[in-house]
């Protein structure tokens, strides 16, 4: 039986599982707290990031607060970006 994390998060199990897959606390608990028939209905709305400048995926990096940014090339910013 999953554990309790109080009511931040939805669902313990997928949550506990996602840690143990390695995911951040914060990844694990923003996927374990998403309704999964809404989900599949929210994305597609902006540019692949292969189509964003690298000054536009510095720009997004910085407001969600990855580290060590300034050090990446275009690659590496998406990749960070898509680990968040």
């Amino acid at each position: 039986m999953a554990k309790d994390h109080g009511p931040s998060i939805k669902d313990d199990e997928a949550y506990e599982e996602l840690r143990d897959k390695g995911y951040s606390k914060e990844k694990a608990a923003r996927i374990a707290n998403t309704d999964r028939q809404e989900a599949g209905k929210k994305g597609g709305k902006h540019d692949k990031y292969e189509e964003w400048t690298k000054e536009e995926l510095y720009e997004r990096a910085q407001e969600i607060g990855i580290d060590g940014r300034s050090d990446m090339d275009k690659q590496e910013l998406i990749k960070a970006l898509r680990n968040h």
